[in-house]
């Protein structure tokens, strides 16, 4: 693929995501794009195309909470639960319409299933909900749930970060 063809292809799923913004559960018309099918076939191929998207953009959030540098030198553990948390949060905030439309493209399109499962399957992991030696079903399952609970709990009131000097000063103060 050439730059130019990276650049068409980013541009077709921005489009998309624009014509998909008022109605995100209704199917991308990929006629009603400019240059669409010339590298598209199917709504499927464009939905995998942005599924990609959302896991680079979910990946680096990911990434970006777990490797803080506010938790760098800490005896406390990083409570990874909280964190996977502010990064779902952020993607999907970032990315509104990209996830509703994942989500409601997910019944219609069965390519999206085995990304969206890994992507459960992650979250369990990041989050410490699960262990890699169990059953790749227990953890879907279990980030599964996880997943509700994000979707559920995504405009409620966000936990307080942790500072490393405020914990010192608690340590040092008891009554502070």
């Amino acid at each position: 693929m050439s730059w130019n063809d990276f650049y068409q292809r980013r541009d077709i799923l921005e489009a998309a995501l624009r014509q998909a913004g008022h109605h995100p559960s209704e199917a991308i018309s990929l006629e009603e794009i400019p240059g669409a099918t010339q590298y598209f076939a199917t709504e499927e191929e464009l939905l995998v195309a942005l599924r990609y998207k959302w896991n680079q953009v979910l990946a680096g959030h990911l990434r970006a909470e777990m490797t803080d540098p506010d938790y760098a030198d800490q005896d406390l553990a990083l409570d990874r639960v909280e964190a996977v948390t502010r990064a779902w949060n952020h993607a999907t905030a970032e990315h509104e319409t990209l996830r509703a439309v994942l989500d409601a493209a997910l019944e219609r399109c069965p390519a999206l299933i085995p990304s969206h499962e890994a992507e459960l399957r992650t979250l369990a992991l990041t989050a410490g909900l699960a262990d890699g030696d169990e059953p790749a079903a227990e953890i879907t399952q279990v980030g599964s749930a996880f997943a509700t609970l994000l979707r559920h709990g995504r405009h409620a009131k966000p936990a307080r970060r942790r500072s490393p000097m405020g914990h010192l000063l608690r340590l040092l103060a008891p009554s502070a």
